[in-house]
């Protein structure tokens, strides 16, 4: 026999625990398996579509791309609905990068491909960056421009922990694919300090950068991996890239994943503010 339970002093008939209920779906969103590739990885795209999307077949949109769709798409693509409402941003098509499969184990399959080089278990199971980005760059976004209305001249790489890493990795690796980048907490001592020895072999060759960068990291992290962050922040300040405008902040008072939710809403305003509608402290009442 079903009871009643008390909601703001009033009586309410339980529900039976075996009655289902519709399950919560972020609007305008889509999950894509694409085909396996030929070393195995089997990648699923999330993608969400601006509220915009349907009503104006000739709009075309900047789109962001972050790693972890798992975690961080749904927070992109709540976040990028803020900013449009409050006009600091564009709308902007999101791209979230997973994996498919049943069951897939997040922590093992990230390692392999978002570290650009190996570090931990003996370095057998990470560091294939370079074959993620290869991935992305010939197939994935061709498959996301060729069936989707984008803005090709305008790509945002967002990642936190090892997607930031990774997004600090593709900047270094080829500098014209995105225009603006978002590292949330990158692993920047990972290699034993690889991305520094990358980062002194790419300005040693003389090019450049451009385009928009902001990376954070919180506060309260480790002591070694904040320190790491912070060093790797001023190797890139002291280095003053010409075409580069890049931003840092310290999320205080947050740890590792804290932080990101601030991160990623500052750091999506930066990254898109060449596009924004409005600019500066909003209208009065």
């Amino acid at each position: 026999m079903l009871g009643s339970i008390m909601l703001f002093g009033s009586a309410v008939p339980a529900r039976s625990q075996q009655q289902s209920f519709p399950e919560h779906v972020i609007a305008n969103s889509q999950v894509r398996a694409l085909p396996v590739t030929a070393n195995g990885r089997h990648y699923q795209l999330h993608i969400g579509l601006p509220d915009s999307y349907g009503k104006d077949p000739s709009r075309r949109y900047p789109v962001v791309y972050v790693t972890d769709a798992y975690w961080d798409f749904a927070k992109i693509k709540l976040i990028g609905g803020a900013l449009a409402y409050d006009r600091v941003a564009p709308e902007f098509i999101t791209v979230g990068l997973g994996y498919a499969g049943e069951n897939p184990n997040y922590g093992d399959l990230r390692r392999w491909e978002l570290a650009p080089a190996p570090f931990g278990d003996n370095g057998e199971n990470s560091g294939h960056a370079a074959d993620f980005l290869r991935e992305l760059k010939t197939r994935i976004v061709p498959l996301v421009d060729a069936e989707y209305r984008t803005d090709r001249s305008y790509r945002v790489l967002a990642g936190s922990s090892l997607g930031g890493t990774f997004a600090l990795y593709t900047m270094l690796s080829d500098p014209d694919l995105f225009q603006a980048y978002v590292a949330a907490t990158p692993d920047v001592t990972l290699g034993k300090d690889w991305l520094f020895r990358y980062e002194e072999k790419f300005a040693a060759s003389g090019a450049g950068l451009k385009g928009r960068l902001f990376m954070t990291v919180g506060g309260n992290e480790q002591p070694a991996y904040l320190s790491g962050i912070i060093r790797f922040n001023q190797r890139l300040a002291s280095r003053r890239y010409p075409g580069l405008d890049y931003q840092f902040r310290i999320v205080e008072g947050e740890r590792h994943s804290g932080g990101v939710f601030e991160a990623y809403t500052r750091g999506l305003g930066h990254a898109l503010l060449p596009r924004a509608p409005e600019s500066g402290p909003a209208p009065g009442p």
